[in-house]
């Protein structure tokens, strides 16, 4: 089978893909979290190549160990049923929890529905049973009670539907293809060939999905981070004020028990806050991974113009679940420090700001989110200088982060052909489904020219 698959480079570096099917796909940046599955582990590949390659931070770079994707299947997986903590834990394991919880939700209230279903499906025939039991006893009501009115009849709701989204996966753009089903579920059957590098890399592969995976932020950190963008944003001084220890260390039993936790406007914002950096502070491993921690203070090191495209490389580096939790949190810190200056509403008034800046919030955050192994406190008072030096480094890395996060989660069109340069070597099967996949979505945000013209005469 003849595969054909062109890249077409224009001069401007533009990047434009046609496919099998003669459709042209001019690649555009995109948030990381709308590529697949798939996508993503060769983007990390290919970040760690470009640091390797053209990036001197003069310190070595891997790949942060640990779990990267989590298994679409995890949530069968008995150890994590038989927990639902989340501090203290690593951050996969916090997110699988919390899945596995969702899915025990859903199947009850899925059970729920059925019984009601059926109960909504037998009530008319017990209503018409009942009538006719009436009809037999008096006979002067038979015509009206024999023949039961529809209208006063309760209606039997269709059934709902059966088919779920396998790891609760974002697939609304896929099943919108052109292309029947067939070629949908052909796509998701496609294997590597055996020309691939390693059983290894060839078993990993094989397991990732060609969808975009489900975000995975830990429902305490999202909790938490809607609560504050609704009832905080003018708090002053969040995140310095205290907070009530009591309150705080309750809150943290009932999301460690896996209660249904909802945080309302009758939660102390200060609790909420200090719930937020106790979980981030407990992670076993910083949410930028240790491994990671000079490479991204090394980054400071580099010319202004270099720093940005270097710290986006290193969050590539990332195992998705960092990734999307590390862009929740920057994207609610950068709100936050939206509403630091006083301002006026329309009316004139004044509004105080919270006087949380991102200088402030990276000095807060930055320690939880970036650190090494904790030393001892004869090593602290001896690194005492050094260490100095090194927590500016990370206020100002962070404070970065927070200050340019849109830009540093979205991967431009050379990133992309990269990424898929990388998958047509082994699978140009798999890039024609993506490429598809790209027009379709293209295609639903913008008219397509020819939609735009006048008819000819």
């Amino acid at each position: 089978m003849v595969l054909f698959i062109t890249l077409c480079i224009p001069y401007d570096g533009d990047f434009t893909w046609n496919s099998m099917s003669g459709r042209s796909v001019r690649l555009k940046s995109v948030p990381v979290q709308s590529l697949s599955e798939l996508e993503r582990a060769r983007l990390q590949e290919v970040a760690f190549y470009q640091l390797q390659q053209d990036c001197d931070l003069g310190c070595q770079i891997t790949i942060p160990k640990g779990k990267g994707l989590i298994s679409l299947d995890f949530f069968f997986i008995p150890q994590i049923l038989s927990s639902s903590s989340a501090f203290g834990m690593p951050l996969s394991q916090v997110i699988a929890n919390d899945r596995a919880y969702k899915l025990k939700q859903d199947s009850q209230r899925e059970e729920q529905k059925d019984v009601s279903d059926f109960v909504a499906f037998l009530l008319p025939f017990g209503t018409k049973r009942q009538n006719k039991e009436l009809s037999s006893s008096n006979s002067s009501l038979s015509s009206t009670s024999e023949t039961p009115n529809e209208s006063t009849s309760p209606n039997t709701p269709e059934p709902a539907p059966r088919a779920r989204r396998r790891g609760a996966m974002s697939v609304d753009s896929i099943t919108d293809l052109d292309d029947n089903q067939s070629r949908l579920l052909e796509a998701l059957q496609l294997s590597l060939p055996a020309e691939a590098q390693s059983k290894k890399e060839k078993a990993r592969d094989k397991k990732l999905s060609l969808n975009p995976i489900y975000r995975q932020v830990p429902r305490l950190v999202d909790s938490c981070c809607q609560h504050l963008e609704k009832h905080g944003l003018q708090t002053v001084g969040i995140f310095r004020v205290g907070s009530s220890k009591k309150r705080v260390r309750q809150l943290r039993e009932e999301f460690d028990r896996g209660i249904d936790v909802v945080l309302d406007e009758e939660h102390s914002i200060h609790d909420v806050a200090a719930l937020l950096k106790e979980f981030l502070r407990d992670m076993p491993d910083p949410l930028l991974t240790r491994e990671l921690y000079t490479p991204f203070i090394n980054t400071l090191l580099l010319e202004p113009d270099e720093q940005l495209s270097t710290l986006q490389l290193l969050i590539y580096l990332l195992p998705p679940c960092n990734c999307d939790t590390l862009h929740r949190l920057l994207q609610f810190l950068s709100t936050v420090a939206g509403h630091a200056e006083d301002t006026r509403d329309k009316d004139g008034q004044e509004i105080t700001g919270n006087k949380m800046t991102s200088l402030n919030l990276a000095t807060i955050f930055g320690p939880n989110l970036l650190h090494k192994q904790k030393s001892t406190d004869k090593e602290f008072s001896v690194q005492s200088s050094a260490r100095a030096e090194e927590s500016t480094a990370i206020i100002a890395v962070v404070q970065k982060m927070i200050e340019n996060y849109e830009a540093l989660f979205m991967v431009s069109p050379d990133l992309q052909n990269e990424v898929l340069i990388s998958l047509l070597e082994t699978d140009p099967d798999v890039v024609d489904y993506l490429l598809r996949r790209k027009a379709s979505q293209s295609s639903r945000s913008i008219l397509p020219i020819t939609q735009t013209l006048p008819k000819k005469l």
